[in-house]
């Protein structure tokens, strides 16, 4: 990779590490099936995926590692890099990946789609930098192959579910689907699943194609940490031609970056950031700050300058929460951090 390191990315990765091995609090999303099945033990629950608060979080702080280890290791200093990859090769074996799979298995629901969406992301972020040749080239290899089996649990579950859902979910939190598709359908293109990116592209053509006029009146929420809007526009971002794209973009966001929709540039008020709902406003601007540089290359120049400073402002104002935050932040955090610098890949097919 060539992108340049995060300035912050020795930090990002120890406040990563502390975060996946910090057992408690914990917030399990537990189902009960039967009698038998009430032992709430972290590492006996969920041997790959606890830590970090919940099971999505857990995965996409592993996520944020196995990013920051592949893309800019020469920037984490010998003594974090070498923490990171005992860490990943402590959580990602195939015995407890294995665990893992089975779970999800068994309940269908669980994490439904986010922490799917998340886990995509880990499994093809491995695959990526196993094929790639990154170093640690022998530990990345054999996590890759300890995750494989994950990717094409989640895949399977996500053709199991499309179908199902009749509406979607456009709320700014977890149950969001503008943003689980764009997660999915990105991994599964890296994975080689073509069967998932026709599903979730479909999907999204049917939820969201036909929209209008998005009511960004009504954002933020009081706990979002997404904006609805900018979201499903980064999805259909990815899922339309740039004609295609810019006459959707004109309907949906009509005079974005040109005097309407101006507070989703604003930085959002966050009251207590010691609460864990509250603190969702933090990561809404980091999610902003991704999503509007996503969007500014589908605007004309001026607009797009506008969309880019916004952006700026949002990841400028939350950046000193990620590290040094309560745990309610920095369980999390940095996964959007990360989003917020791209790494995803920048926005298709710009403006003409």
């Amino acid at each position: 990779m060539t992108d340049a390191a995060p300035t912050d990315a020795a930090a990002w990765s120890r406040v990563a590490r502390a975060v996946v091995a910090t057992p408690y609090p914990w917030s399990p999303g537990h189902t009960v099936l039967g009698p038998d099945d009430g032992q709430l033990v972290p590492e006996q629950l969920h041997p790959a995926f606890h830590g970090s608060l919940d099971w999505h979080s857990c995965v996409h702080m592993q996520w944020s590692l196995v990013t920051l280890l592949t893309r800019y290791g020469d920037a984490l200093g010998r003594d974090e890099h070498d923490a990171v990859v005992a860490l990943l090769g402590e959580r990602l074996r195939p015995e407890h990946v294995a665990v893992e799979v089975a779970y999800l298995q068994a309940r269908p629901g669980f994490e439904r789609p986010y922490g799917w969406a998340w886990a995509a992301q880990l499994v093809a972020a491995l695959t990526d930098a196993a094929r790639d040749g990154a170093a640690p080239h022998t530990s990345v290899s054999a996590w890759a192959g300890a995750v494989a089996p994950l990717g094409e649990a989640v895949c399977d579950l996500v053709l199991g579910w499309l179908p199902r859902q009749a509406y979607p979910v456009r709320h700014g939190k977890h149950q969001n689907d503008a943003f689980a598709l764009w997660l999915l359908r990105d991994a599964a293109e890296r994975l080689g699943r073509d069967d998932v990116v026709t599903a979730c592209r479909q999907r999204a053509l049917d939820w969201f194609g036909d929209d209008a006029d998005a009511p960004t009146a009504w954002e933020p929420g009081g706990t979002d940490f997404l904006s609805p809007a900018l979201t499903e526009a980064g999805l259909m971002s990815r899922v339309l031609p740039g004609r295609e794209y810019a006459a959707w973009l004109g309907r949906f966001l009509p005079g974005l970056g040109e005097g309407r929709h101006e507070h989703l540039l604003v930085v959002p008020v966050v009251g207590d950031a010691t609460d864990g709902q509250y603190a969702h406003l933090l990561g809404l601007a980091l999610s902003r700050a991704w999503q509007l540089r996503e969007l500014a290359p589908h605007l004309p120049p001026a607009a797009a300058d506008r969309l880019r400073a916004g952006a700026d402002a949002q990841e400028a104002a939350v950046l000193q929460q990620i590290t040094d935050g309560d745990f309610m932040a920095t369980h999390w955090l940095v996964s959007f951090a990360l989003l917020a610098r791209g790494v995803l890949g920048g926005a298709r097919e710009p403006h003409a």
